[in-house]
């Protein structure tokens, strides 16, 4: 039996918010390569170069730089996704006209997860801009584009945005995280479920039973799909989001077409492979940690 609507959406919250959780903590070294890569493409050789040349110059909390704000980024993006995601589904199979809780199929499934990144992207963007200015805060105060010696820490962060351009100033980069959730989500959720639906059909069994591996490779999966489809709208966003810093930047539009006129289209690939490094064993933990806390909550509801 399902249980009360309620019920379930605490379920999903409280599965994605520790899905997100695991994520964050699994790759976030990568992640803030990945940051450093994307805005000051010209500064470092390599992923291995960026990753070597940080811990040098501050140590291993320079790879965990930005942590709190992915923490709390993460944790709210996925427990409002997931939250989202079960309710999408419901609406899918309103518009399909079908029973409710009737299985959905994979296509419709990633249709519900894009239709759910509206909803996480809103809650995502704050936390991402904090998180982004204190990874690359290193590369703006090196590069001029902001006085040296200042104090760099989550709240001080806050205090500018607000300071400079008001809490609005916390959505700079909305539009392009609108543009790169939506056709992400719609391949995350897509790879995800077609992964473990292939899984089950060679195994001889149902979903839920293919296992951890099996579960772990279907989310890494997702995750590559999702970062090659979206890669180089997430590089302007993580520009517009940091470069702001230093002063008012231009839209989605502009700074994208300033970046090919000047760098190339390669510079919006910059950063890739930290980030298909980290995919697997983040996206993995992720959904590993929401599917399994998900069941635990679901058996202790009687569903």
């Amino acid at each position: 039996m399902a249980p009360h609507p309620v019920i379930q959406a605490i379920i999903d919250f409280s599965a994605g918010a520790a899905g997100g959780t695991a994520c964050v903590l699994s790759g976030q070294p990568f992640d803030t390569a990945k940051v450093k890569m994307q805005t000051f493409p010209t500064m470092y050789r390599g992923f291995i170069h960026c990753f070597i040349s940080t811990f040098r110059q501050v140590g291993l909390r320079g790879l965990y730089k930005g942590t709190t704000p992915a923490l709390i980024a993460n944790i709210a993006e996925n427990a409002v996704l997931f939250l989202s995601y079960g309710l999408c589904q419901d609406a899918v199979r309103f518009m399909s006209r079908m029973d409710k809780g009737a299985d959905l199929s994979d296509l419709q499934k990633a249709s519900a997860g894009s239709l759910a990144s509206i909803f996480s992207s809103m809650a995502i963007c704050p936390t991402e801009l904090v998180k982004c200015r204190l990874q690359a805060m290193h590369e703006m105060e090196a590069s001029g584009k902001v006085a040296r010696g200042q104090k760099s820490t989550v709240w001080t962060v806050v205090k500018t945005v607000l300071k400079t351009d008001g809490p609005l100033g916390f959505y700079q980069g909305l539009m392009s995280t609108f543009m790169r959730e939506l056709p992400g989500y719609f391949c995350f959720f897509g790879a995800y479920e077609w992964c473990r639906s292939t899984f089950a059909r060679h195994m001889g069994t149902s979903k839920d039973g293919i296992g951890i591996l099996p579960l772990m490779f279907s989310g890494g999966f997702a995750g590559g799909c999702l970062w090659l489809v979206v890669y180089p709208i997430d590089c302007i966003k993580s520009r517009i989001q940091v470069y702001s810093l230093a002063g008012r930047q231009e839209g989605f539009i502009k700074t994208f077409m300033g970046v090919i006129r000047t760098e190339g289209f390669t510079a919006l690939y910059s950063g890739l492979t930290p980030t298909m490094v980290r995919t697997f064993p983040a996206n993995g933990a992720l959904f590993l940690a929401y599917e399994f806390s998900r069941k635990l909550m679901m058996d202790a509801a009687g569903a």
